[in-house]
């Protein structure tokens, strides 16, 4: 979600993790924010900005032909950028938009084009520079907190979605995508660019190279590239400046990206260079497991040494077409998922991907979960992806084989159930989308091929709709087919085919001071979808929020730069299910959350909600009346201190095994701590220690404690540079339930340790050195798995 884009990410706080919210005067939460808004009676307004017609654009000079490509060093003194054009005009976005940028923080871009890419100059002036924060951090970790300068450039220019690249003052780099749609901020994808900073007396400089090869753009037709250069500057205050007059009320980060003068014709020069890279992987593994029981049930161990040789191969013939392959690929190095807590949840839960080859364009993609979700696939053998990029189209297709070890999402009404995927299978994916001004329209073909006649196929169709610049209407439908399908047992078996669909449809709209959001959907029991991750099937849901935005605020002792009321609710209602004993129209949840949200200096966002929820844990089961209060406050108490985050969650809470309610309560707590070491020789290294814990817990009818599940979490890195650094994680993870004949259930006690260190040595995207270890045991029992790895990847082409 993106991080400069608040009201959208309050939005999507609210939704994860059912912290919603839906409006002003609701309860007593509506009522203490009319008091507080009332406090600010006197604030003023802020100062507008000159319209856009008065702005002026950057504008790019081309090197001579035949000159060599500039030094990338963060220097800024070749001659070139002596006589290059400076564009020095930015906006205020974050505390407060329509404000000038602080004048005693001028920034300045400037944009040349070599032969084969386009490098962009940028002078962070600072009159303090003891303050900038610029430490050695992982890529991809470039956050608020932080010095930083972004890029968000758009070469197919329809504002649609865009590339960004931020570049930290020490010079560590965050890229990803932003997708216009949905408004998000996508970490995932990483990109060939070269980046450098250089500390000065009055600041920092950053030079940043993105090669043509790097950028995804039509061959012909395309409207004119656009660009957006910010800066993110920590103190007391965060202040965020932009080089367009972005506000608030903009649907999307990138709505106001600006033409570049000086890029009219680049595309027709560039559109025909092609690409090829080669990456061999070479990984060589060394496995032991103890614990083990053996066909006679007497534990063993086992130990196992393999050499895998892999290829990561990227094609782009031209401009419009880049074709993926992966072949027997690895992901020893893979950062581990965080854990969640799960043990007294009824419904499946999703994990972010981290796998580059499914990284590629996810802007094309453009789809939720529920149609695409690259997780469902366990062990990749071998893949093709190939994305298509036209002016008013694009399109991509996917083809690759999963050797299993997962699990096939079955899902339900009131929970999802699960069964071994330990067969080979065949994922493939087609998805094509058509732009006309304001309206896209776009197809979708899945299907998840097991053999034996046993497969899962999806189609389905989507339109978006922006009708203006306030507001964008969504529809989808989804039609599945199923002949894969298992016993009662979990074995896998080849029935008659079984359909089901899914529609969905939403509507958004903004206007000065209100947000509106309204969202309705229904998915039948049997539509299943093994490409993507459907938790819920046979319900129908409504759901709508109204958020109140007040703006600044004075409260008692600070001031909010965001203050909102909201007003969430959500309804699940089951869809008539006779061969699993449900009947239509009964009411499998309701959620109303009533609640305030506010940011404030240091990075500070807070917000709070009552939970007035209904729910229901089996099918033609009690209808349990649950909630409570629950809220969040995370900021940024010092430079070393980038982060401290504290979630609740209290009041009556639903136990789902035991189908009845107790009081309980849920906790997180983050902190994330940063330093430098000094050596004595060199550079200062950099340190990182991310720390997490949670805890929930849900008491019996007499007081005891009936379960609680706690996990914990520790991350630590040592930068020696910018490329090399050495990671450890230990997490665990354990579920702890009380016997309660009353209820026919079991003590249990089960306790899930991983430790895991690498070292890293990253010599661009995708080539790399890495050695490592890992160990992870269960219980009860004595399992215990123990890994030892290398793996190299290297350019070969």
């Amino acid at each position: 979600m993106c991080e400069f884009f608040s009201r959208a990410r309050a939005s999507a706080r609210r939704l994860v993790a059912a912290r919603a919210g839906l409006v002003f005067g609701v309860g007593w939460l509506g009522a203490l924010g009319s008091v507080l808004v009332a406090a600010n009676a006197s604030a003023q307004p802020a100062v507008p900005v000159e319209p856009v017609a008065a702005q002026l654009r950057p504008r790019a000079v081309h090197l001579e032909a035949g000159a060599p490509p500039l030094r990338i060093d963060g220097r800024l003194d070749e001659p070139v950028w002596a006589s290059a054009p400076e564009h020095d005009r930015f906006f205020q976005y974050k505390p407060l938009d329509g404000l000038p940028a602080p004048a005693d923080h001028r920034t300045t871009v400037q944009v040349v084009v070599e032969e084969h890419a386009i490098v962009f100059g940028i002078r962070a002036f600072d009159p303090r520079p003891e303050l900038i924060r610029a430490p050695l951090i992982r890529r991809d970790e470039v956050k608020r907190e932080q010095d930083f300068v972004i890029v968000v450039l758009d070469p197919v220019g329809t504002r649609r979605s865009a590339q960004f690249v931020r570049v930290n003052a020490a010079g560590v780099v965050a890229d990803g995508m932003y997708i216009a749609d949905t408004d998000t901020e996508d970490f995932a994808p990483d990109f060939e660019l070269d980046a450098a900073t250089q500390r000065l007396e009055d600041g920092y400089s950053v030079e940043l190279r993105l090669p043509f090869l790097s950028l995804r753009y039509p061959f012909e037709g395309g409207a004119p590239w656009r660009l957006m250069v910010g800066r993110s500057i920590p103190r007391e205050v965060n202040a965020l400046v932009v080089s367009a007059p972005l506000t608030g009320n903009a649907l999307s980060f990138i709505a106001e990206l600006q033409e570049v003068d000086g890029l009219q014709a680049l595309t027709e020069r560039v559109r025909d260079h092609a690409f090829l890279s080669v990456r061999p992987e070479l990984t060589l593994r060394a496995t032991q497991q103890t614990g083990l029981p053996n066909a006679a049930g007497v534990p063993e161990k086992r130990r196992e040494r393999d050499a895998a040789l892999g290829a990561q191969i990227k094609w782009r013939p031209r401009a419009d077409w880049v074709i993926d392959a992966t072949l027997n690929p690895d992901f020893s190095q893979v950062e581990l998922d965080v854990p969640q807590l799960a043990g007294n949840t009824r419904f499946a839960l999703s994990v972010p991907e981290k796998r580059p080859f499914f990284l590629e364009s996810t802007d094309v993609l453009d789809l939720p979960l529920k149609a695409f979700y690259s997780r469902s696939v366990t062990d990749p053998g071998w893949g093709l992806r190939a994305t298509w990029r036209g002016a008013t189209a694009d399109a991509t297709a996917l083809s690759l084989r999963d050797d299993g070890g997962g699990l096939v999402l079955l899902p339900g009404a009131y929970a999802t159930g699960a069964a071994r995927q330990d067969e080979r299978s065949q994922a493939t994916l087609l998805r094509g989308r058509v732009h006309r001004g304001e309206v896209s329209v776009g197809g979708l073909l899945s299907a998840r091929d097991y053999g034996d006649g046993r497969s899962n196929q999806v189609a389905g169709a989507d339109v978006l709709w922006r009708s203006s610049e306030a507001q964008q209407f969504r529809v989808r439908a989804l039609a599945s087919q199923t002949s894969a399908l298992f016993d009662a047992a979990g074995q896998a078996l080849r029935g008659a085919r079984e359909g089901g669909e899914h529609l969905f449809a939403s509507w958004f709209r903004r206007v000065p001071g209100w947000a509106f959001t309204a969202e309705a959907s229904h998915t039948s029991p049997r539509f299943r979808n093994d490409n993507g991750f459907v938790d819920q099937a046979g319900v129908q849901l409504l759901q709508a929020e109204v958020i109140r935005r007040y703006g600044e605020v004075a409260l008692p002792g600070f001031t909010a730069y965001e203050f909102e009321n909201y007003f969430w609710v959500q309804q699940k209602t089951a869809v008539a299910d006779a061969t699993n004993g449900i009947n239509g129209g009964e009411l499998v949840s309701r959620l109303m959350h009533p609640g305030i949200w506010l940011t404030a200096g240091r990075n500070t966002e807070a917000w709070l909600q009552l939970n007035i929820n209904a729910e229901r844990a089996i099918a033609g089961g009690r209808l349990h009346s649950t909630g409570g209060p629950q809220g969040a406050l995370a900021f940024n108490p010092a430079p070393w201190f980038p982060r401290f985050n504290v979630e609740f969650e209290a009041g009556r809470r639903l136990d789902v095994e035991a189908d009845r309610v107790g009081r309980g309560a849920v906790l997180l707590l983050e902190a994330n701590l940063r330093g430098g070491l000094s050596h004595g020789w060199g550079s200062d290294w950099g340190i990182e220690s991310q720390q997490r814990w949670q805890q929930s817990f849900v008491n019996a009818p007499d007081g005891s404690r009936a379960l609680t599940e706690t996990n914990a979490r520790w991350l630590g890195v040592l930068h020696f540079s910018a490329r090399d650094a050495l990671r450890v994680v230990w997490q665990a993870s354990r579920f702890q339930r009380t016997a309660d004949a009353s209820v026919a259930l079991g003590a249990a006690d089960e306790l899930t340790t991983t430790t895991s260190l690498v070292f890293q040595r990253r010599m661009g995207v995708g080539r790399s050195v890495s050695i490592g270890a890992s160990r992870q045991s269960q219980r009860p029992g004595s399992q215990r798995d123990s890994e030892v790895f290398a793996k190299v990847s290297f350019e070969a082409l």
